[in-house]
């Protein structure tokens, strides 16, 4: 047998209309024009200051001259390196904290408070609380080294320790907001399916593994999708504590871009370098879209 198509009245389709156009008109306001308008800048050689002579179409050289720099490159793979460091570490503790909160009675209102204050507190504070913690040799860091007599590092200015220092901060600064959307995966989730496998025997660990971590599927795509996105346009901690440095190990493309654009001038350069950015998160989130979704249908 067929099945018989439910259609709506003509009425309920015309609301559900006007309810989106808001939406719509936003983002074509403030992403769909702006993009093309960048993409339009990329073509050109416009400087931030322009002189008498006025800009010139120079089709994609701006873009063949990026894809040439080995600095550009150099950002990419620092930004690559910081997302892949990032994301366990952040979702992990922002997971390992929910199911903690899920499990206590009294105070989870003021400790879920308390963990997503990082979060809400802005990133040029956060970013300066903790390069005077960094600060070599006299930081918080350094004395706590002191006391278990190891010696000083200098957190900020060497390329080894660089990037995990920013990584660190950034994993603790943002864990909370991820800790509140597992929260709520976890309090969807039945208690008496736990109760059953609790009669059967099952360990904590077990019902973590067979019902827990399966049931946070839909959670675990999304926090996954964002927690990337936002790594991948990491910037303001890099140009309050580091500025790209030492050598380019803390470079990142959002940085990459601020420099070209407003230090060097280069608005043309730097807007077809933002379209590249672009074009790379998409890709990313397509393929990881795909990966996770090809997952869950095996």
């Amino acid at each position: 047998m067929k099945e018989k198509s439910i259609r709506l009245p003509e009425k309920n389709i015309v609301q559900e209309i006007l309810m989106i156009v808001p939406a719509i008109c936003l983002l074509v306001l403030f992403m769909v024009i702006p993009f093309f308008e960048g993409f339009k800048l990329s073509l050109t050689n416009q400087k931030l200051i322009q002189g008498p002579v006025s800009p010139k179409f120079i089709w994609f050289r701006n873009y063949v001259e990026i894809l040439r720099d080995k600095e550009f490159w150099q950002a990419f793979k620092n930004v690559v390196l910081f997302t892949v460091m990032v994301i366990p570490l952040q979702c992990g503790f922002a997971l390992f904290m929910a199911n903690i909160l899920n499990r206590i009675t009294y105070g989870k209102g003021w400790l879920r408070g308390l963990f997503f204050l990082p979060y809400i507190t802005p990133m040029v504070i956060v970013a300066m609380i903790w390069r005077s913690m960094y600060q070599y040799p006299e930081g918080i860091m350094n004395i706590f080294f002191n006391s278990l007599g190891l010696k000083p590092i200098d957190w900020l200015g060497n390329e080894k320790w660089a990037m995990p220092s920013i990584v660190f901060l950034s994993a603790w600064q943002a864990f909370g907001f991820q800790m509140i959307i597992y929260l709520g995966g976890l309090q969807s989730i039945p208690k008496s399916i736990y109760e059953a496998a609790s009669i059967d025997g099952a360990s904590p660990m077990q019902q973590f593994w067979s019902i827990t971590f399966p049931s946070l599927r839909d959670t675990n795509v999304l926090v996954l999708i964002v927690t990337t996105i936002q790594a991948l346009k990491l910037f303001t901690q890099i140009n309050i504590m580091t500025k790209g440095g030492p050598n380019g190990a803390t470079n990142t493309l959002v940085n990459y871009i601020y420099t070209k654009g407003f230090e060097a001038q280069k608005i043309g350069y730097s807007s077809a370098a933002s379209v590249i950015l672009f074009i790379l998160i998409l890709i990313i989130f397509l393929i990881q879209n795909a990966l996770l979704n090809k997952k869950q249908e095996n």
